[in-house]
């Protein structure tokens, strides 16, 4: 959500001082992402008719992995669908498994120090890639003289230079003089509401049916108002937008100072590994959920995927025979490739067989030890989901790491599924108006705007959007169709929700352009998933009438060996 705030706030400042009309969305109900367009009107993904088809089948429990910001255990729609290690006896500080990691119960904190201590904040991979690199390539005359390697290392460089000198961040400071004063205006007009409205805490909602008795308070609403309309997050209260708001300025603020600072070390300083070496694998804690503003991302994915089904609590989850490992790798910034390639590894060496990525970042330093991950998983067929990103981009032509893509090859991921957002014509669009996409790089596009999950607080909801929400609804089917459709390999399942995608979706807004488009042009699919139709066609393919992929790649024996090295234990301090 903070990745479309920018362009939002932008446009509020505009609206409040007159220049441009204050556009309105309709609602749609909750659980609309589950729902089917002929019965109840709403583009979902056909649940109940998907339930319905599978009617009598034995299902068979599926675990799926959430590599993400951490979740919380407690929550009441989640902790009877937890993963539990069975070769790991809690609390007892002992790693009864022998794979590293001391009391890994429910899953794993990369993000973690041995002295309980857990990084949160974390810094931006162009800006770790640019100070890096700054001293080894910023004399450097001719490239061509460098090692292979050291030429893939300077070109990225070069492009983190220009990127950081001369691109966007080059108008930062101005923008960031407008940010801050669009930040104060809404902490004036908060202010103000509150004393016209009665109340500390309101929603948007709450504040649209709010009729104001001044000019003051109108003119504060207006502006006010804008933020949770073109945000859809009327759901959200005043107090949680402007915390928000404020982080994404903190963010701004860090780009803008990042030509002439190197970033924090925030987690060398508490991690201790030795981030250079993929063999340095025994580090972090069991925390996996460390707090709720840490929590809040990683417990609404889970919640998608697989929240206990007619419980009559909040909202129910995809799949209804699934344990969630939490695997926490993904601080707020962008987490680092070490982390991610042994989070993959971590969850393929635990029994996942559907890892969750609502994740990305713009460079990848360390892509082969990602790449070499995701092999790994592929060879033991373990499947991966991976959110296409926010920034309304081609991923065609826009890097959005990670990707299926091996470095240095054409050669892809047969064992990967890169997802965009879609929306409701009731809700914005049929494509998310922030969602990334791609006519070869995305492969299908689920819902994504105002998901109503699980979040942190024991029994707490609320509506979240973005890719990040959309991969979890196809990471939860995923599950779904390998828990009623076992003998299905990795490759089989991602054939079946592709080719079984809705196409007769006729033309939409290209997210960059807002021009119509066919839906073709921005998928390789060019279609939505549907649950239900997947069922239908799982149903051939399971018996060997489908034409789909039936094996799983040749195991690669480099690619599946774990790392060997075993790193000496670093003192807490």
């Amino acid at each position: 959500m903070l990745n479309h705030l920018k362009k939002s706030v932008l446009c509020a400042f505009a609206v409040s001082c007159g220049f441009a009309a204050l556009a309105q969305s309709s609602d749609v109900p909750r659980g609309w992402h589950l729902m089917d367009k002929t019965k109840d009107g709403y583009y979902g993904i056909s649940m109940d008719k998907a339930y319905d088809l599978v009617k009598g089948k034995k299902s068979q429990t599926v675990v799926v992995a959430v590599i993400d910001s951490g979740i919380d255990t407690l929550h009441e729609d989640l902790k009877a669908i937890l993963w539990t290690n069975p070769k790991e006896i809690p609390g007892n500080g002992i790693d009864d498994d022998n794979n590293g990691y001391i009391d890994d119960v429910h899953g794993w904190n990369f993000l973690g120090g041995k002295d309980g201590r857990n990084v949160t904040e974390d810094s931006y991979e162009l800006h770790r890639v640019y100070h890096k690199y700054k001293d080894k390539f910023s004399k450097v005359i001719d490239p061509s003289t460098l090692s292979k390697d050291d030429q893939d290392l300077y070109a990225m460089w070069k492009k983190a230079e220009k990127e950081i000198l001369g691109g966007d961040q080059a108008t930062s400071v101005t923008e960031l003089i407008f940010l801050k004063r669009t930040y104060e205006g809404a902490i004036k007009s908060d202010s103000l509401l509150q004393k016209a409205i009665g109340k500390e805490v309101y929603t948007g909602k709450e504040l649209e049916a709010f009729t104001p008795t001044t000019e003051e308070a109108k003119k504060a609403k207006t502006g006010f108002m804008f933020f949770f309309t073109a945000n859809d997050i009327k759901d959200m209260s005043n107090k949680a937008f402007l915390e928000d708001f404020k982080e994404y300025l903190a963010g701004q603020e860090k780009k803008a100072t990042a030509a002439t600072s190197a970033p924090k070390n925030y987690r060398g300083d508490i991690v201790k590994d030795n981030e250079d070496d993929i063999n340095d694998r025994i580090y972090g804690n069991n925390n996996i959920m460390v707090d709720e503003r840490s929590a809040l991302h990683g417990t609404h994915v889970s919640g998608i995927i697989g929240a206990l089904r007619k419980n009559g609590k909040g909202m129910d989850g995809v799949a209804d025979n699934v344990r969630i490992m939490a695997i926490r790798a993904v601080p707020d910034g962008d987490e680092h490739d070490k982390d991610i390639a042994l989070a993959i590894r971590y969850a393929v060496d635990n029994g996942a067989k559907v890892i969750n990525m609502s994740f990305g970042k713009s460079y990848s330093p360390e892509k082969k030890w990602v790449d070499d991950a995701v092999k790994y998983a592929e060879s033991k067929g373990v499947l991966l989901v991976h959110a296409a990103g926010n920034d309304a981009a081609d991923v065609d032509t826009t890097a959005n790491f990670p990707t299926p893509v091996f470095k240095g090859s054409t050669t892809r991921a047969t064992n990967w599924i890169t997802v965009g957002a879609s929306g409701d014509p009731k809700a914005g669009g049929m494509v998310a108006y922030f969602s990334n996409y791609g006519k070869n790089e995305v492969d299908v596009f689920a819902p994504g705007v105002k998901i109503y999950a699980t979040v942190p607080g024991g029994n707490t909801y609320a509506d979240l959007q973005g890719t990040s929400m959309a991969s979890p609804v196809v990471a939860g089917t995923a599950a779904f169709l390998m828990s009623y459709f076992p003998n299905l390999t990795a490759q089989q399942v991602k054939y079946v929700i592709e080719n079984s995608a809705i196409t007769n979706i006729g033309d939409v807004k290209n997210p960059t352009t807002g021009n119509t488009v066919p839906f073709s042009e921005l998928s390789k699919t060019g279609g939505l998933l549907n649950a239900a139709e997947a069922v239908k066609l799982a149903e051939k393919i399971s018996g060997g009438k489908g034409g789909a992929p039936v094996s799983t790649p040749k195991k690669d024996k480099k690619a599946k060996e774990a790392p060997k090295k075993v790193a000496t234990p670093v003192k807490s301090f």
